[in-house]
């Protein structure tokens, strides 16, 4: 327990100096003017209290993956607890810090064409396709577990086809009406559930602490096969919303929006992730905590489900009424984010395509095809869905990197703290596609019966950020001689 609060302390340390430091070197303005204040629409350019956004943000960005995600990522060991800890500090934060402040200084603009104004038009329009389909890809996948929750804890005639079509529908709504109609109302409340099960674990496990083992105790890979499930790339990709994700650069324009001075933008932005990564670190404590150490939870996970741990995480710490509490807020963390991406799906189409969002007719006419794509996709089994998210999501996180990366060196900022989580995630990124199951190596072993070694893998991997960093470094070069001449 002695390293779970030193991790928890650090986590809340890093928000109050590293984060300040990253506000700094992005160079945050509090006099400048925000969209909301010269494009409101009433629609997604709402001007809302700081403290809503911040619960909207962390709801948006918070979903299956510091729960789910912790509690299957745990598995890696000790190293799990480090990657949540220092990747949320100086990958996640930064990256989702970063991306906002680029939106909000770009009048709300959505990730694609962030992108393009730093990596070129040929990016934007790839980027453009690339986000969009991920969009529709998480509102599918996020709608599985809720339901398979909300079945367990309602009588057997509300099965979880029932709650698939109930929460398909408010996602539409969700997508449709003004941010402060639906997400602006009820984001609170799921807000209110998902920090009272945080906190009530976190005490918790205070009085359980002495099953958990420390983190310089059985300090190696506790996978049953970790051979196949080596630390680097694997967790590092199994671990995304506890410490960086792609998806939530899409997230963050809806809050740019509605943002009404940049003095927030520290809290919201990169506060957020690090609330996310107390979640998840709490999360991936307590699943040790609970099943008596790695070989327990093992066992547990190869007869049930993440959810199903929850669940009896829940009810045996808080007990019935605070376990329901407790679930809820698991309930409402991948419902919030559902819905906020398939209206991202909405805003990125309606920017790229030139059409103004303030009348419904026109919501509709981008929305509706969305809607039916969405439910094409549901009809996937979903854990190929969850499969292929997983490094797509990363794919979106170096995107974004490098966009702020080279935002921050034609600016003449310290760049260095984008660069160094840029080439990390590369490399991972990379490492990942070509060794996974779900990777390049699935179709090398499909066509010619040959998987594809992890060594070559992770060459490859480290080549690209090789490669990636000797181009950036001519683009250093370049706009060195231009500020010459």
């Amino acid at each position: 327990m002695i390293s779970f609060s030193i991790a928890l302390a650090v986590l809340i340390l890093g928000y109050f100096t590293y984060g300040k430091f990253v506000a700094k070197v992005f160079g945050q303005d509090p006099s400048r003017i925000t969209p909301v204040h010269t494009k409101a629409d009433g629609v997604d350019y709402v001007e809302l209290p700081s403290w809503k956004i911040f619960l909207i943000q962390f709801l948006n960005i918070a979903g299956l993956g510091p729960i789910f995600g912790a509690i299957m990522g745990v598995m890696y060991g000790p190293s799990a607890f480090l990657w949540i800890v220092f990747g949320t500090i100086f990958a996640g934060a930064v990256h989702d810090y970063m991306s906002g402040m680029l939106s909000l200084r770009n009048d709300g603009a959505s990730l694609p064409e962030i992108v393009g104004m730093e990596l070129g038009t040929k990016i934007k329009n790839v980027m453009r396709v690339f986000a969009l389909l991920l969009m529709i890809l998480v509102g599918a996948v996020f709608v599985y577990n809720p339901a398979d929750l909300l079945a367990m804890l309602t009588p057997e005639s509300l099965d979880k086809f029932f709650w698939i079509a109930l929460i398909f529908i408010y996602y539409m709504l969700a997508t449709l009406l003004p941010i402060d109609k639906v997400i602006g109302k009820i984001y609170p409340l799921f807000g209110i559930a998902l920090l009272f099960m945080a906190i009530g674990i976190l005490t918790a496990l205070y009085f359980h602490w002495g099953d958990m083992p420390e983190i310089w105790n059985e300090f190696y890979n506790h996978k049953q096969d970790p051979e196949a499930n080596p630390i680097f790339p694997m967790m590092f990709v199994s671990i995304a919303c506890g410490a960086i994700s792609g998806f939530h650069a899409t997230q963050s324009p809806m809050m740019a929006r509605c943002l009404k001075n940049e003095k927030h933008a520290r809290p919201i932005f990169y506060g957020a992730m690090v609330t996310e990564g107390i979640v998840a670190l709490i999360w991936a404590a307590a699943a040790i905590t609970f099943t008596r150490g790695y070989t327990g939870l093992q066992e547990f996970l190869g007869s049930g489900s993440p959810a199903i741990l929850v669940n009896d995480i829940s009810e045996g710490w808080l007990g019935k009424f605070g376990g329901l509490l407790a679930i809820l807020g698991v309930i409402a963390a991948p419902i919030t984010s559902g819905d906020t991406a398939l209206r991202s799906a909405r805003l990125i189409a309606a920017d790229f395509l030139g059409v103004k969002q303030k009348r419904i007719i026109k919501r509709l006419l981008i929305s509706v095809p969305i809607f039916v794509l969405c439910f094409i996709i549901m009809l996937m089994p979903y854990d190929a869905l969850w499969r292929y998210f997983a490094w797509c999501n990363q794919v979106l996180s170096v995107f974004t990197l490098w966009s702020v990366t080279v935002y921050l060196a034609k600016n003449r900022r310290l760049y260095i703290v984008s660069l160094v989580p840029a080439l990390f995630m590369t490399a991972v990124t990379v490492t990942y596609i070509f060794f996974a199951p779900e990777g390049f190596g699935a179709l090398t072993d499909s066509i010619w019966g040959v998987r594809i070694a992890y060594e070559w893998a992770l060459a490859i991997g480290i080549g690209t950020s090789a490669v990636f960093l000797a181009l950036f470094a001519k683009y250093i070069k370049g706009t060195e001689k231009t500020a010459l001449a």
